[in-house]
């Protein structure tokens, strides 16, 4: 080779007006969950399509243009082409309203801020589970045509590419995106500059780029500091998702948080609902109450004005892992704020304090300045109610204002073609509009069982010829020999798919408990190595790069995977994206998910095999807790949580080997004259029967809207009436009650009862101190419920005391009640008060209450 300098120089194609409109649909995220787009350009050139990872954009830049000009006088492709830009046209110009109500309208916005978006596998500003939600968010209120825009950062590294060597070590590759290939372009002004704006860092100015990614019917606006007028270190901030130490950290989420909303402002944008995805935007609801201070309020009224529109979610199920600043650290980049917002440092600090921590903590700055929160599943729900307990000090957990709306998959991206053709077939193609029906999806019964079937079998196949290509790039780039990809590639047979095939795709983390069906290998041997009823595990996956028991995790994966015994029916495959894990979740039979109880917030790839036809097998916990029936799957009920870990691992995995020995094993091999299992075809019909509308993204956004959204748009326009009247009277009547709330007592005047008949009343009287509080600003309660075994608050009736006027030697307020209840048996109850108001959104929100 020369030694000469190289140079280089890009051609780009001239696309042929008669195809003009690829260029619209390479710029439009809407092709992530539209096949039949993605079919169009990979027919062109399928090589160069995989080269440049399944990217519309970057294709474009790259084909060759006698294979466009060819397409251009190809009527085959041209009827193609024309079809699709059809459906693209109809589904951009159509505005029906779908199923919400339409006090939402397209006047509001909702803006929608998180930390990562993962909408496909070309698009690489995702990790995981986070992002991949989100852009299921997104994807879901383009179809609901909600006016919804997503703000988030553009990283030029995403996540990293994963290779795995001969040893099972994971090997980190970063690389980095030409933004000119992402469907992305700048925003810019009328007058045709690109807007900018800028954040303090540390007192030094960071200016920041506005790009804007087009999905459907949302917008997605991103951040980019990567820009010359930047330092080095400032133009890093948005270089690499999830890099760097705790200020690139916090730098990041000050770019997000207060760039967003600065970007906003800018562009001109006045959502009027807020929603933050995990605690990393939280200082968005600072810069918020920045500029309402800045407008004339006070910070405490400004705080309310802000929390009423504003909804937070969480998907952390532990303490450590919400993210957490020094006090030394919000002091050196907040200090300009605490000015501009005339509080104290002690009053900033407090917004993000957790008792018995020195740190600042994003979650509890995000309940705070927020009035709608939920957790992503039920049991998630419950969870953080438990973590997050303290910020309503008084209140119980199961009562706090901390709810849940389980997450959902957006069934157009991860139901496979296959299925849709087929329902198109048996279910008519109205089944799009019903994706929430449950009785209609009982229409799944009337597929013949043998077409089910076939369906099956045909995505398994495509899966094994994925598989095996993967598998071969990885034997040649590790040095392996041929005999070896030959052992590897045995039962991986796309003409022959009759193995019974286990799934375990996600994130390695050790909560995870990937290795826990290696806990007895003896056992897993006798299950798996039957020569009549052979079964194969599929393990994918990444481990953060700095998650070293995570990447132990591969090791051991790798390394069983390598005992003879084994090879070739225990694979691990690497780099796990989107685009494999399309593959995986509709060709395994089973999928397997083995969380430690309670630490799987939601888990939503068992939901996209569910859809597919594919069974779950997993630990009860996530969205699992409520989605399985006892017909739709297997489930494994987890240990105690205050059970030792080593014993809880052996418990749960015995549970394991002996649902697959006793029942998965058997049902997939039980097959008669036709060749496969009618049992095992019904349980796959009800998985996908009650999953598919349960746990579908439209589910979602739809409980999004009517629980948060909605009532958030109302409450946020009731504090703004009137130049923020209601949220100075609400900030007032708060400080009002904090003050005086330490010496409100409770003592009861009449004597209680042990026994009555029913029908008999009884009169309730208790004495209240409300220490210069009115009896209108609280609320005293009998709570009232039969005897159970595992009775909660949430079961109690609650019936409210009247106030009857003042004792005058002590000056208590007399409350009573007189009533009669209308269940027999053992009874128990509680009386107790807290503050009230009508302009608050949660009545307990206040954190306040006391017992009798």
């Amino acid at each position: 080779m020369s030694k000469g300098t190289l140079f280089t120089i890009a051609v780009t194609p001239k696309i042929p007006p008669r195809l003009a409109r690829l260029e619209d649909l390479a710029n439009d995220l809407w092709y992530s969950w539209d096949r039949a787009t993605r079919s169009l350009f990979s027919r062109l050139d399928p090589n160069l399509w995989g080269a440049v990872g399944h990217n519309p954009k970057a294709f474009l830049k790259r084909v060759d243009e006698t294979l466009l000009l060819k397409a251009a006088e190809d009527q085959v492709f041209l009827a193609n082409y024309n079809s699709i830009v059809s459906a693209y046209d109809y589904y951009h110009s159509e505005t029906l309203w779908n199923g919400i109500d339409a006090s939402l309208n397209p006047s509001d916005k909702i803006a929608y801020f998180c930390f990562e978006f993962g909408f496909h596998e070309s698009f690489p500003i995702y990790s995981g589970g986070l992002g991949i939600l989100a852009g299921d968010h997104c994807k879901a209120a383009s179809d609901l045509r909600l006016p919804l825009i997503g703000i988030g950062l553009l990283y030029r590294q995403g996540y990293f590419f994963q290779t795995i060597d001969n040893q099972g070590n994971q090997q980190v590759i970063y690389a980095d995106s030409d933004f000119s290939d992402l469907p992305v372009a700048p925003v810019l002004r009328q007058d045709g500059s690109e807007v900018r704006i800028e954040v303090e860092l540390l007192q030094r100015p960071v200016a920041i780029k506005v790009w804007r990614a087009k999905i459907g019917h949302v917008s997605l606006y991103l951040l980019d500091t990567d820009l010359p007028e930047n330092s080095p270190g400032d133009r890093d901030i948005t270089h690499q998702l999830y890099g760097g130490d705790r200020v690139m950290r916090i730098e990041q989420e000050i770019v997000l948080g207060v760039g967003g909303i600065r970007a906003l402002r800018e562009m001109g944008i006045e959502p009027t609902i807020w929603h933050i995805n995990e605690g990393h935007a939280a200082f968005m609801m600072l810069e918020r109450i920045r500029g309402h201070v800045q407008q004339g309020l006070d910070f405490r009224a400004a705080l309310e004005a802000v929390a009423a529109s504003t909804v937070f979610t969480t998907h952390t199920a532990v303490p450590a892992g919400h993210d957490h600043f020094s006090d030394d650290m919000i002091n050196a980049y907040f200090e300009p704020f605490y000015r501009d917002l005339k509080i104290t440092r002690e009053d900033f600090i407090a917004l993000g304090r957790v008792p018995g921590s020195d740190d600042f903590n994003m979650t509890d700055l995000a309940i705070r300045a927020s009035r709608y929160q939920n957790g992503v599943s039920k049991i998630h729900g419950n969870v953080s109610a438990r973590i997050c307990k303290d910020v309503w000090p008084q209140i119980e957990p199961e009562e706090n204002p901390m709810s849940y709306i389980t997450n959902g998959v957006h069934v157009p991206t991860f139901l496979a073609q296959e299925w849709a053709d087929l329902f198109d077939r048996y279910l008519g193609y109205e089944w799009r509009n019903n994706m929430c029906d449950t009785e209609y999806w009982s229409r799944i019964d009337t597929i013949p069982d043998h077409l089910f079937w076939s369906v099956r079998q045909t995505l398994k196949s495509q899966m094994f010829y994925g598989i095996r290509a993967r598998l071969t790039t990885q034997n040649t780039r590790n040095h392996g020999s041929e005999a070896h990809l030959d052992r590897l590639l045995r039962f991986t047979d796309p003409i022959n798919p009759n193995i019974l095939t286990l799934g375990f795709g996600r994130r390695f983390a050790t909560y995870k408990r990937a290795t826990l069906l290696f806990e007895d290998l003896d056992w897993l041997r006798r299950i798996m190595l039957d020569q009549e009823q052979p079964v194969m595990i599929l393990f994918a996956g990444k481990a953060h790069p700095a998650d070293v028991p995570g990447q132990d995790l591969i090791r051991r994966v790798s390394e069983v995977a390598r005992m003879p015994e084994f090879e070739g029916q225990i694979l691990l495959v690497e780099d796990y994206d989107l685009r494999l894990a399309r593959r995986l979740v509709a060709g395994v039979d089973v999928w397997i998910n083995s969380p430690v109880y309670p630490l799987e917030a939601s888990g939503t790839s068992g939901m996209k095999a569910g859809i597919n036809g594919t069974i779950n097998l997993s630990v009860l916990d996530g969205w699992w807790g409520e989605g399985y029936d006892g017909k739709n799957g297997w489930a494994i009920k987890p240990g105690p949580e205050n059970m030792d870990a080593m014993r809880r691992d052996k418990e749960e995995s015995k549970d394991f080997y002996e649902t697959l020995q006793d029942h998965v094993v058997p049902l997939y091999y039980n097959r008669d004259k036709l060749g496969y299992s009618s049992g095992w075809v019904k349980m796959a019909k009800n998985s996908m029967k009650s999953l598919l509308p349960r746990y579908n993204a439209t589910r979602m956004m739809t409980e999004y809207t009517t629980k948060f959204y909605l009532p958030a748009k109302k409450q946020g326009a009731l504090y703004a009436a009137d130049d923020f009247s209601n949220a100075r009277k609400i900030a007032t009547w708060k400080a009002f009650v904090r003050k005086a709330w330490a010496g409100v007592t409770i003592r009861r005047l009449d004597t209680p009862f042990s026994q009555i008949s029913f029908g008999e009343a009884v009169d309730f009287r208790v004495a209240v101190r409300l220490n210069g509080l009115h009896p209108e600003d609280v609320v005293v309660e009998l709570l009232i419920c039969r005897r159970l075994k595992k009775t909660t608050l949430c079961s109690f009736k609650h019936v409210r005391f009247q106030f009857r006027g003042i004792e005058e030697e002590s000056a208590e307020h007399l409350f009573e009640l007189d009533h009669t209840p209308d269940l027999c048996g053992k009874l128990d109850y509680y009386i107790r008060i807290y503050p009230y108001h009508a302009l608050l959104t949660h009545p307990f929100e206040m954190g306040m209450m006391v017992w009798l």
